[in-house]
């Protein structure tokens, strides 16, 4: 564990917002990472874990506690228990595309659709990370972590962490608090290993990305190119000198309704149906089954819609600013709201809550933040 003298949250995130808080750590090793917790669990302040700082919206004001930087890094190959496949253990710190990088040059696949997601390997299960079609719960098999106030971390499967679409027991939500307070120390993936064979591309929004029409295998390092290369378009790699980029990747989630709300949208509005639980299983205790299992109410469907879409026909386009403010949309992806330079945490708050009142007022749907908001009221 290292004491440093704060930094402005503004030069550690990439919305560029925040003041420097009242204290702040550094760890570059698990040993530290533990020490650093059970330094500031010790004097009760008020804390949070920082690693690429990509997906936190910062508030104006000082933060009064003190925040950790997770610098830990490492990849440890382990044996897989199915055939075919790997498992990589990796340091929360690690970089995330570094990650991706790493196992694509090995020809393990089944993170390569996530390449040039920005942040650390910590924070992605954190918020299930993922991009067209392709999310860590398919590969997660555990993380290591250490819940606030305990002595030592514990391993919890991937299971236990109640994934979801971009959620998880472990985030906190805007207005919400999460449902349990931990740090991530490892991640422990299971990847396929394919070699330079590479593999067929079957997820439909991934094959659009790519476009596919057929259905032979192509190599992780192609996809890996050609997803790197869509990303630089949307502004989504990061770079210093473009400021469509001074962001946290999408600031709203795509919505997530019932099938019967989605038909009520205009056709044109981009979809995708999202996938009903195949493996739930009903249990019936002995002492009341009589013969006959209770008959299961079919789910509702629900379908995944396109927050740029409903952004963009709400009458918002890319590029939009609201007059004299230093916040905008990005140029280049109607999800992204960027800092154009030296804006405040109030000005892009301003955006972001205009853009929601404009899509409810025009769809009536309420787009939620996808960012861990500290000190930011929307």
């Amino acid at each position: 564990m290292i004491e440093i003298p704060p930094i402005a949250l503004r030069e550690l995130t990439t919305l560029r917002t925040g003041a420097a808080p009242q204290r702040m750590l550094e760890a570059r090793t698990r040993e530290q990472l533990l020490a650093a917790l059970q330094d500031v669990w010790a004097t009760g302040d008020d804390w949070f874990v920082l690693g690429g700082g990509s997906n936190l919206f910062v508030g104006d004001a000082p933060f009064e506690g003190a925040v950790i930087r997770v610098l830990t890094e490492g990849i440890e190959e382990l044996p897989s228990p199915h055939a075919g496949r790997v498992r990589l253990r990796v340091q929360a710190g690690h970089s995330w595309d570094a990650l991706v990088a790493y196992a694509v040059d090995r020809g393990y696949a089944g993170i390569e659709a996530m390449s040039g997601i920005p942040g650390t390997v910590g924070a992605a299960p954190v918020q299930n990370v993922g991009a067209y079609g392709q999310e860590i719960q398919e590969t997660l098999v555990e993380v290591e972590l250490i819940d606030e106030h305990e002595d030592a971390p514990t391993i919890l499967p991937a299971a236990e962490l109640g994934l979801g679409f971009r959620t998880s027991v472990l985030k906190h939500h805007y207005g919400e608090a999460e449902g349990r307070r931990a740090v991530i120390v490892s991640v422990t993936l299971d990847l396929a290993v394919t070699g330079d064979a590479g593999r067929v591309v079957r997820g439909e929004q991934l094959r659009r990305a790519l476009g596919l029409e057929d259905y032979e295998a192509v190599p992780l390092a192609w996809v890996r190119s050609r997803i790197l290369e869509t990303r630089a378009a949307k502004g989504m790699l990061l770079d210093a000198d473009d400021p469509d980029t001074w962001s946290a990747g999408s600031f709203f989630q795509n919505a997530i309704v019932p099938e019967t709300v989605a038909r009520s949208l205009p056709p044109e509005c981009p979809r995708w149906p999202v996938e009903p639980d195949l493996d739930s299983v009903t249990v019936i205790p002995l002492d009341s089954y009589h013969g006959l299992a209770p008959r299961e109410e079919k789910p509702l469907a629900s379908v995944k819609v396109s927050a740029a879409w409903l952004i963009e026909n709400s009458g918002i386009r890319r590029g939009f600013r609201l007059p004299q403010s230093r916040a905008g949309l990005s140029t280049k992806h109607a999800l992204a709201l960027s800092n154009r330079g030296g804006a405040t945490a109030a000005e892009l708050s301003e955006l972001a809550r205009f853009i929601q009142s404009r899509v409810h007022a025009e769809f009536g749907l309420l787009l939620q933040p996808e960012p861990v908001l500290v000190g930011v009221d929307l």
